[in-house]
């Protein structure tokens, strides 16, 4: 008998050994260009440990999110399929709730013998009954709400950090606290396949970084100098994190995706180099982010120049671990084509924010087309990244052509949870196009700030360089 349990552990200690470590790391509002892996980025910048991950990953540069805003892309992120799916177009459909009865990283990874944490920001329902802990996470240490929280203020019974479900007072500076805390998870559960979901708030606002760190920055522009401050303290956490991995003897087999939730915005001064516009936007600025994908023990550094999608991350790591899923994925399981085993196959993709905000975009090949109520743009990506030269008046057929693609998509979408149609056109068609409300939310000002300051910006220079190059 002793000897049975004996096998049986140690089957499943070996079971256990070839699993990957998964982490997953968003990064949030950072922008294209404030990065040092990316080679048109400002000599202000300084992300050491970032570019030290770059070189060892994969970094795909033609790195796309599924939403232009923070929590589309975290109901996309954690579920694989586009979150239109479910009716959630906007941040405020997202960041009201993502629906219990979805499935998400943990729930298909803890029945493979994972352990499972969430760090930092959740924004995919405001209050604790839609908390991560309730959602299949062992470790929570974050904040709920909606998109931001003060850096400094960790104990505001107002906004609260929460382990678990329990609320608690923390001092010191968020962003150090979550490379903190990831870094701790990573020691504990050394000896057992993890998977760590960690999703810092920086850079987005407000804009706050010790002054020290301010300080060690002088580009004449005191809120680009916080912000840089900001994605300073992002990268020291990331070096931590990778610090930790490497010292307890998992870093080879840990497979560890970067990204960012949307493009920089542009009213706060990201960079986002070479591309046009930025958050809040269907542009590549809005959409295309940092892309990295690390994995020492599998995938041989260097560049992969097709595009990638945020959804494709869930059926990669499932892929990695060798779980297979009951449902399918709008995601790809990228691994072949990052290590080279075959070429991608061609994919369309599709972005919309719902008639309300008026933006969508399908990127079909290197064409893409944009939507920005009733404007309609016309790209041709490999001659044109900074979307400088609009091609439909010239192109209609391609225009036509791209629209229907679209078309179709979007009959497979759910109706805004909300209020409005799938798209502007629709709305326009239904005789419902929207109107301005009478009275707007703190958040919604906000964001009408920020759009109409990014729109004032987002004209490419004509001196814009064609492409990212090669590194």
């Amino acid at each position: 008998m002793k000897l049975l349990v004996f096998l049986f552990a140690l089957s499943a200690s070996l079971y256990a050994a070839d699993k990957p470590n998964i982490i997953v790391v968003v990064a949030d509002d950072l922008g294209y260009a404030d990065v040092l892996f990316n080679q048109l980025h400002p000599k202000e910048i300084t992300t050491p440990h970032l570019d030290s991950l770059a070189k060892q990953s994969v970094i795909c540069r033609q790195g796309y999110v599924s939403g232009h805003v923070c929590s589309p892309t975290r109901a996309g992120l954690m579920t694989g399929r586009y979150q239109q799916k479910l009716g959630l177009y906007t941040g405020g459909e997202a960041g009201s709730g993502l629906l219990m009865s979805e499935t998400i990283f943990p729930q298909y990874l803890k029945p493979a013998g994972y352990t499972t944490a969430q760090f930092g920001k959740w924004h995919l329902g405001p209050d604790p009954a839609w908390s991560p802990a309730l959602r299949g996470f062992d470790e929570v240490f974050g904040f709920l709400g909606r998109g931001a929280h003060d850096y400094f203020k960790l104990d505001d019974p107002e906004d609260p950090i929460y382990r678990g479900t329990k609320v608690v007072q923390e001092k010191g500076y968020l962003t150090d606290r979550l490379g903190e805390e990831t870094a701790a998870f990573i020691s504990r559960n050394k000896s057992k396949p993890f998977f760590a979901y960690l999703a810092f708030n920086a850079v987005h606002a407000p804009l706050q970084a010790p002054d020290d760190e301010i300080a060690k920055f002088n580009t004449g522009n005191k809120d680009r100098d916080t912000l840089l401050a900001m994605g300073k303290r992002l990268d020291d956490a990331m070096g931590k994190i990778i610090a930790t991995l490497k010292s307890e003897g998992v870093w080879e087999n840990t497979l560890l995706f970067f990204i960012s939730d949307n493009g920089g915005p542009l009213a706060q001064n990201a960079d986002n180099t070479p591309l046009r516009g930025g958050k809040h936007t269907d542009y590549e600025g809005g959409i295309r982010v940092p892309f990295l994908v690390c994995w020492p023990a599998q995938l041989k550094p260097g560049e992969h120049l097709s595009p990638v999608i945020s959804l494709d991350i869930l059926p990669t790591a499932l892929a990695a671990a060798g779980v297979t899923a009951d449902q399918s994925f709008d995601g790809q399981n990228i691994l072949p084509f990052l290590r080279g085993d075959t070429t991608p196959p061609p994919r369309d993709l599709f972005w919309c924010s719902g008639s309300d905000e008026g933006w969508w975009a399908v990127r079909s090949g290197d064409w893409k087309l944009v939507g920005e109520k009733g404007q309609l743009s016309l790209f041709d990506l490999s001659k044109d990244v900074s979307e400088s030269t609009n091609l439909a008046t010239q192109m209609p057929d391609k225009v036509a052509e791209l629209t229907k693609r679209h078309d179709a998509w979007l009959a497979d979408m759910a109706k805004p949870v909300k209020a409005g149609e799938k798209r502007y056109d629709m709305a326009v068609k239904e005789g419902t196009t929207p109107t301005k409300p009478k009275k707007m939310t703190k958040e919604e000002k906000q964001k009408a700030r920020d759009m109409e300051r990014a729109k004032k910006r987002q004209s490419p220079s004509p001196n814009a360089t064609p492409e990212v190059p090669k590194s």
